[in-house]
């Protein structure tokens, strides 16, 4: 059994961004997903991820990190997607949300970021190196974090299709600049979406496996 919410976090300048909240019973951590360009939190892909993380005990919050109206200008313009400082400081606001609610402060944090959404969570970890305890990037764009990279402390698994060559090269990279424990993941013959039979269960097991290692709630 868990406990399923619609949550609304409200920013500072008076915007809203809204999220789908899951607490499974004597959930162990939490993790906050970042979705990718042009995605959202209806996303299959991280929904199918945060289910598998439910039942390993995990509670998930899949989060619009930009608003009804921005995502219509995104839409449009494809600019929004690319604004990682913004993306970051969205994830900054809805972690500290979370350390405020009853039913979460007590739980350890951890972020699941797709593509662009990767290098918001890595980007967000730098920024928030006390709250943030481990993360997870699936087919991610960490070169879009680069600056803060080195300044990254929570443990960071990388997992990118086997074929998808451009954003291996692209890990392969950020592995070498970040300071922290950390890991490049390839998954055989899987592409940017891992939509290969099996693949995006390999993406899954490696999250659950990673955060469960890392996410205490005790060290929260």
């Amino acid at each position: 059994m868990k406990n399923e919410n619609l949550i609304r976090v409200l920013l500072a300048d008076k915007q809203v961004l809204e999220g789908d909240l899951q607490i499974p019973l004597k959930a162990r951590g939490l993790v906050l997903f970042a979705h990718g360009s042009g995605s959202s939190r209806h996303s299959p892909r991280n929904r199918f991820v945060a289910e598998v993380l439910q039942k390993g005990g995990l509670a998930t919050c899949l989060i619009d990190l930009l608003t009804m109206e921005e995502e219509r200008v995104d839409q449009r313009t494809a600019q929004l997607r690319f604004d990682i400082p913004l993306l970051a400081k969205r994830l900054d606001a809805v972690v500290r949300w979370i350390g405020q609610q009853e039913s979460t402060r007590h739980l350890a944090i951890g972020l699941f970021g797709a593509s662009t959404g990767a290098a918001a969570a890595l980007y967000a970890a730098a920024e928030m190196q006390i709250l943030i305890k481990a993360v997870v990037s699936r087919g991610g764009r960490p070169d879009l974090a680069a600056p803060i990279l080195a300044k990254v402390h929570a443990p960071t698994l990388l997992i990118v299709g086997g074929a998808d060559g451009i954003v291996i090269g692209m890990n392969e990279e950020a592995l070498v600049q970040l300071k922290c424990e950390k890991r490049l993941q390839i998954v055989p013959g899987a592409t940017h979406l891992f939509e290969e039979p099996g693949a995006l269960e390999q993406v899954a097991a490696l999250a659950l496996t990673w955060f469960q290692k890392h996410l205490q709630s005790g060290e929260h």
